[in-house]
């Protein structure tokens, strides 16, 4: 697809290119807000060269909700920090044999890794934590450095039509879009915004969706390739339906 009471220190700038870019993009930073009372409590952590991180620190059931994939109420679990960012861009992303990278290390509970659609294709790094009181490793959001996300912020209430807002560069400057709910194969919602195609530009826009039963899901913001229509990298962000 081609925009986070324990501190969290993640290696690179993965978490502020998820929440407000990283290195050249011209978005200003800024803070990411705490979720409404009846949300897990977070704190931040400033981490060297990102924007202030959102961890949550709420009881294992509460924390778990704050997971993209896999959810409480998937059987799935992963062992590994690797197998689940794998397990995450083949069964969350649908990218096809992608190429899964090292393990980078943040603090002992959490930490990044990168994965591509093929060796040399772009890099989308996939944040990854344990958040129950047992060694399973989540996805809580994932980031690519060509889209980047100023709004909406992470685990922020969504509702209809949802106004996307960032900086990108892609095939045509066309970013697709899909609003997606917990434990539900079809997205809720789609459409596509246009940024830059060969540099850097903004874009905003807004999507349709169907409000689901579940109460939180994920937007996802992804490139395809233009031979054969195959996800390339993206960027998903935790969100709530109001």
């Amino acid at each position: 697809m081609n925009g986070r009471q324990v501190p969290v220190v993640v290696a690179g700038c993965a978490l502020a290119v998820l929440l407000n870019g990283c290195g050249s993009s011209s978005t200003s930073p800024t803070t990411s807000r705490a979720p409404t009372p009846t949300a897990p409590a977070v704190t931040t952590t400033t981490v060297p060269g990102t924007t202030a991180t959102p961890v949550t620190t709420a009881t294992p059931a509460a924390a778990l909700q704050t997971a993209v994939w896999p959810t409480p109420a998937n059987a799935t679990r992963y062992a590994t920090p690797v197998a689940a960012a794998s397990g995450f861009a083949t069964a969350y992303l649908h990218m096809s044999g992608p190429t899964v990278g090292a393990f980078r290390q943040g603090d002992s509970r959490s930490g990044e890794v990168p994965v591509q659609p093929n060796p040399t294709g772009p890099v989308t790094t996939v944040l990854v934590r344990q958040l129950g009181s047992d060694t399973n490793w989540w996805v809580v959001g994932a980031a690519t450095p060509g889209i980047t996300l100023s709004a909406p912020t992470w685990n922020t209430a969504v509702s209809s039509p949802l106004t996307v807002t960032g900086m990108s560069m892609a095939f045509e400057g066309t970013v697709q879009v899909r609003v997606r709910a917990d434990d539900a194969t079809a997205p809720v919602g789609t459409g596509f915004v246009t940024g830059g195609s060969t540099s850097m530009g903004p874009f905003q826009g807004s999507v349709t969706f169907t409000r689901p039963s579940v109460g939180s899901g994920a937007v996802v913001l992804y490139t395809t390739s233009a031979q054969d229509g195959s996800v390339r990298e993206a960027t998903v962000l935790r969100i709530r339906f109001g």
